[in-house]
């Protein structure tokens, strides 16, 4: 696939891009290194107000910022401008809390003095997916811009606009040029560039292959990852539950962003009793949802990103219908009009062994189970090669305390939406990757946390 944007609304090709060549790349790792020897240098506080300078420029300009969102990967555009803000918000957070996160914290030894010391690597590769093309780029690049790093995206081939809006928002901002660069190259160039002495660490965020691929090219030079992978979330929800309040909660966390998103909530795990009550107001509110031009702020869903990924749910729901699954509503793209469009869709009586029961579903589908108890919720919600977020509701205290302990999972919300804050760590467990972005771990992945002893 080539570097373009190309409307998913409309199948449109807007814009296409050329790669940039070998000489390029190095040009801009050169630039990269020589950067970081002067940014490091730099104090916290100067830091901090190109970082608080970045937050008013989204939000003076979220609206433009917005309206590239929604035509390159068809996010509904009342989404798009919400994902602005929360990315100045993450600017604000790290640009207030990054002096205290990294200032030397002393600890008492046999020394005179005795201290930890948390320092810039260097020149960090940000490999990022086009689902949030601006808060995932920014969750990286705040923590690693204050901790005194060099920031190098190769963002996803269909938000090249994105990619280079926000390169210059980070040259609006004040920073240093080239301290945060925008590589428009394929996928192809990636083991190249972690190879580079020069680049010290990688993050990923995106699928299973593309983290597994990173991993393995940056392990091969004993260099850093983190990695934030894909989900198949649970939403638990067990017999002492406020039912209408678990129900309006999981519409929203199985439809954000056209439903592609790693920490939506996939699987509805729901004890029998209330099963059907549950699954009834499902279907209704999926009724309401209005999909339809992204652009316009009445519409629930938008268009899936790249017509691949209409054609993967397609196959998973097929598949796992002619295993023995069955369609309540949805199932089946919309044809009668042009892009990517795919509709609230909901699946029961999904069989073992089925795409439903094992894949992650990036699309605007859920997954209804049926459990007796807590036990048999709990061991199909950790029946998952995935371990990124997990919902749980009840109003039982024992209960809470077994969901919180027992869902294998890097987060666990209890009767509430699983969702990202600049302020708590977020990442996950088994295949859905390591590490953590976000709060003080966040910022503490790409540093050398020196060890400093005086006599």
């Amino acid at each position: 696939m080539g570097i373009a944007t190309v409307n998913p609304a409309t199948g449109e090709t807007l814009k296409t891009f050329k790669p940039l060549t070998d000489e390029q790349i190095e040009e801009k790792l050169a630039t990269a290194q020589s950067s970081f020897e002067q940014y490091r240098q730099t104090s916290m506080e100067q830091r901090s107000e190109w970082l608080i300078a970045a937050a008013e420029i989204l939000e003076r300009d979220k609206e433009k910022f917005a309206q590239i969102m929604t035509t390159e990967m068809g996010k509904p555009i009342k989404g798009a401008i919400s994902e602005a803000q929360k990315c100045a918000w993450v600017c604000r957070y790290y640009a207030e809390n990054a002096p205290k996160f990294l200032a030397d914290t002393p600890v008492s030894t046999d020394a005179t003095s005795s201290f930890v010391r948390y320092l810039p690597l260097g020149v960090v590769l940000a490999v990022m997916p086009w689902n949030f093309p601006f808060w995932q780029v920014f969750r990286f690049a705040a923590p690693a811009l204050m901790a005194g790093n060099a920031g190098l995206l190769k963002h996803a081939s269909n938000v090249p606009q994105c990619a280079l809006a926000i390169e210059a928002i980070i040259s609006e901002a004040g920073f240093p040029q080239g301290i945060f660069q925008t590589l428009l190259v394929g996928s192809d160039k990636v083991e190249k560039i972690i190879s580079d002495d020069r680049v010290k660490a990688a993050a990923l965020t995106g699928s299973e292959k593309a983290g597994a691929s990173l991993a393995s090219a940056a392990g091969k030079q004993i260099k850093k990852t983190v990695l934030e992978l894909g989900g198949s979330d649970p939403f638990v929800i067990l017999e002492s539950a406020d039912l209408e309040a678990a129900v309006s909660t999981a519409v929203t966390a199985r439809m954000l962003n056209n439903g592609q998103s790693c920490i939506a909530a996939k699987r509805f795990i729901v004890a029998d009793r209330i099963a059907d009550e549950f699954q009834q107001k499902l279907i209704e509110k999926f009724q309401t949802l209005k999909v339809g031009d992204p652009t316009d702020e009445n519409t629930d869903i938008g268009p899936l990103a790249t017509p691949g990924i209409v054609a993967d749910i397609d196959r998973q729901v097929r598949e796992t219908v002619s295993m023995g699954g069955k369609i309540l509503i949805g199932g089946k793209p919309l044809d009668d009009r042009p892009g990517n469009f795919y509709p609230p869709t909901i699946l029961a009586n999904i069989p073992k062994g089925s795409p439903g029961e094992i894949e992650e579903f990036f699309g605007p589908v859920a997954l209804m189970f049926r459990v007796a108890n807590i036990d048999e919720a709990i061991a199909l919600a950790n029946n998952s090669e995935f371990g990124l977020g997990a919902s749980g509701w009840t109003k039982d205290e024992k209960e809470r305390d077994r969901l919180i302990n027992e869902l294998e999972a890097g987060a666990v919300f209890i009767n509430g939406l699983v969702k990202s804050d600049p302020r708590l760590p977020f990442g996950g467990i088994k295949r859905s990757g390591y590490g953590r972005e976000l709060g003080v771990d966040g910022i503490r992945e790409f540093v050398n946390i020196k060890t400093i002893w005086v006599k």
